[in-house]
């Protein structure tokens, strides 16, 4: 006997963004902002999550334009990489991530840290005016900002979304406090994780509505 349940993917969509528009209050975001958080309830199906997000400047527009100039997207992990909706995407943007490039591990061990972290570094030729998304390690948002701090390049636009109970509160607490002028979304807490890293980062692509 089959089970009940709803099996149209267009009707799935439709109810799940009704049920978030009916359980949240979105008043005080922009649009761009509005459809990330939207894009990351749907993604971790916790409408509470937007109490959670914090914005600076214009990530959305500043993530067009970059996308635009033909800029690079880095991630931290092959998960977030793999969840981005290249289709969207221009096909001048090459989407980097650096995790098991093969100088990855032995630059961890002389840094003394992470993988993630060590991976960062490797940015840096091009990091100037990049996206970042990244969805897993905190310990490569710290470096990130890191980085920045000792004058090194600036990416254009910024989603923040480490998860874990070592250092994702930290290093996203460090972001929002001192935001560097950088153009950002991150969640709050402890909360986090590829998929809602690359959500949040789709959402700039799609918009909150699934096409």
């Amino acid at each position: 006997m089959a089970l009940d349940y709803l099996r149209d993917p267009t009707a799935i969509y439709r109810q799940s963004f009704a049920t978030i528009r009916e359980e949240t209050d979105l008043t005080g975001l922009s649009s761009n902002e509005a459809a990330i958080a939207t894009r990351v309830m749907h993604a971790c199906g916790m409408t509470d999550a937007v109490s959670d997000l914090a914005f600076y400047g214009d990530v959305a527009n500043a993530t067009r334009s970059a996308l635009s100039a033909g800029r690079p997207l880095f991630t931290d992990v092959e998960m977030v990489r793999a969840a981005i909706m290249t289709r969207h995407l221009p096909s001048t943007c090459d989407v980097i991530c650096h995790l098991n490039n093969e100088a990855t591990p032995g630059l961890a061990k002389e840094l003394g840290t992470t993988r993630s972290a060590a991976a960062v570094s490797l940015w840096r030729d091009q990091l100037e005016g990049s996206i970042i998304v990244i969805g897993n390690a905190p310990t490569a948002l710290f470096a990130l900002l890191e980085l920045i701090d000792a004058g090194g390049p600036r990416p254009a636009a910024l989603f923040a979304f480490p998860v874990g109970f070592v250092g994702a509160v930290e290093s996203k607490e460090e972001l929002v406090s001192n935001p560097r002028g950088l153009n950002f979304a991150t969640l709050k807490g402890r909360r986090g994780g590829s998929a809602i890293a690359a959500a949040a980062f789709n959402a700039t692509l799609i918009g909150a509505r699934d096409q």
